[in-house]
């Protein structure tokens, strides 16, 4: 992709302080691999990778238009129970860019 310079991080609270427990961590990857499929039906960027530990995971998006990126994946984020406090935000250009915090709604 040339213009990868944008970014949405989608940040997941795990159900302990470390690395959630294995059937957690087994549905993210799932999760991944949907969002990978979408990106890529959606030509609206990347999937960069992941990083557990400290209680939440991170999941890397790259693309030249966070909101498209964020537009793309708003929908599966929406079907994936998540515990309060995980989020995504929106980054606007490489690392100390411009950022938008969005909440992710998890129906109970």
């Amino acid at each position: 992709m040339a213009d990868c310079d944008q970014a949405v991080l989608i940040r997941i609270r795990l159900s302990d302080d470390s690395f959630g427990m294995e059937g957690e961590r087994s549905r993210i990857v799932a999760l991944e691999a949907e969002i990978e499929r979408t990106l890529e039906k959606a030509a609206a960027g990347e999937l960069d990778g992941d990083e557990f530990g400290e209680g939440q995971c991170t999941i890397y998006l790259y693309g030249s238009d966070a909101d498209q990126l964020a537009d793309v994946v708003l929908p599966l984020l929406a079907n994936f129970k998540v515990l309060p406090g995980s989020s995504v935000t929106k980054r606007y250009g490489p690392p100390g860019s411009r950022e938008e915090q969005l909440l992710v709604y998890s129906p109970q």
